[in-house]
């Protein structure tokens, strides 16, 4: 089905991200020996852990759409009904969730586009190219995008999201 296929991309993207931390961690804790052991700082490290920072961040946002991480308003719907909750659900995809997807989908392609374009590089100690970390945000639009259908398809169906998780 659709939506497990999307929902088996987003977990193998979050799952293959999640080890981008383990990695900027580990350039953190060199260069803090290094400064402070070895008295000999890096110059590279500070802009590589901000880049995968900034990479690890944002390409899980469907990942935690996917696991219902994302801030909701419940207590507004906790004592509704489910099938109101279910109308409530979808509204506020079509009236927030898309629109806004949509725009920083469309926006980040752009924004990447000029940066390859340009060839954008960071103002710090070393120049890392700038537009791969921007194409990371389109492609992360992307995956928002693709969990949010999934979502909504499931609110339709009334699938509940643990019980697709299950066949996973």
């Amino acid at each position: 089905m659709v939506t497990r296929a999307i929902d088996t991309l987003n977990e193998a993207v979050g799952r293959v991200v999640a080890v981008v931390a383990i990695l900027f961690a580990g350039i953190i804790i060199y260069d803090v020996i290094m400064r402070y052991a070895l008295l000999s700082p890096t110059r590279w490290a500070f802009d590589v852990t901000k880049q995968l920072y900034g990479f690890y961040f944002i390409m899980l946002g469907g990942y935690a759409l996917r696991h219902g991480a994302h801030v909701r308003v419940d207590i507004l719907t906790e004592r509704l009904g489910r099938g109101t909750q279910r109308v409530v659900d979808l509204l506020g995809y079509a009236i927030f969730f898309f629109p806004f997807t949509i725009v920083f989908l469309v926006q980040s392609w752009n924004f990447a586009q000029r940066s390859y374009a340009q060839g954008e590089v960071t103002y710090g100690a070393i120049q890392m190219p700038v537009y791969p970390l921007k194409m990371a945000m389109c492609a992360a639009a992307g995956l928002l995008l693709l969990q949010g259908i999934a979502e909504v398809l499931k609110v339709i169906l009334g699938r509940d999201t643990h019980e697709e998780e299950a066949h996973l």
